[in-house]
């Protein structure tokens, strides 16, 4: 299967990416994706940009390199409540929100306390993506996850940087296969994203790829496979 886009990149701006926005885009071109969202992290992350950046992502062309570009965020979750740190006049103007758990903004609790913070992140109108729900630092109840997802048309993410042997987040192969099942379950839709952080990065899935042929997860659940498909989840289209 052809996968056309990647939803979720960081450039230098994010504090801990090495590539500018176009290195990023001149990579997704090459490798023949159609759209490449760059979701930068939000405030609370050590090293990122101020919120001046996103107020002024007005600037920037969604053509480039002959490819479609969206620029939006990658909020932390803060606390149980699932309060972003984000304020709604800035998430509004987004056209993509990913939502992730980061150690550096949100001390892990237990299970309840996890999941209800995701669940109020997918309950925030503005969410659009969960990022990486498999670090099992955090553990979470994933059938409560994935329902809530499914209900509220917020896409889950399998997120190829936690797959790489490489990697720190902890049990992610096992939390997304089981993510997956009820992902199929439920009929949930899922997104596959690098989470790059460097142009070579970019599109990057094959960690993805493989756990999605070992699950044989159904295509048609899978959003990468078009743009237009893609679009009836994110802000800038809704």
């Amino acid at each position: 299967m052809q996968y056309v886009l990647d939803s979720h990149t960081h450039t230098l701006a994010s504090g801990h990416a090495y590539n500018t926005i176009h290195e990023m885009v001149q990579a997704a071109s090459e490798k023949g994706l159609h759209l490449l969202g760059i979701t930068e992290h939000a405030k609370s992350m050590p090293g990122t940009c101020h919120e001046i950046y996103f107020a002024n992502l007005r600037v920037l062309r969604r053509q480039m390199a002959g490819i479609e570009v969206m620029f939006g965020v990658e909020a932390n979750i803060m606390d149980k409540s699932g309060r972003l740190d984000m304020e709604e006049r800035l998430l509004k103007r987004m056209d993509v929100v990913v939502a992730s758990l980061h150690i550096p903004c949100m001390t892990p609790g237990t299970e309840e306390e996890n999941t209800e913070a995701v669940l109020g992140a997918i309950r925030n109108p503005y969410v659009n993506i969960i990022g990486h729900p498999d670090d099992g630092r955090y553990p979470l109840d994933y059938e409560k996850i994935v329902r809530a997802a499914k209900e509220h048309h917020v896409l889950l993410e399998v997120n190829n940087t936690s797959l790489n042997p490489q990697g720190f987040r902890k049990n992610a192969r096992e939390n997304i296969r089981t993510m997956l099942e009820l992902c199929r379950r439920y009929e949930a839709p899922v997104i596959l994203d690098s989470d790059a952080h460097c142009a070579e990065d970019v599109g990057n899935c094959c960690y993805s790829e493989e756990i999605i042929a070992e699950t044989a997860f159904p295509e048609e659940l899978i959003v990468n496979r078009s743009v237009e498909e893609y679009k009836k989840f994110i802000n800038r289209f809704k």
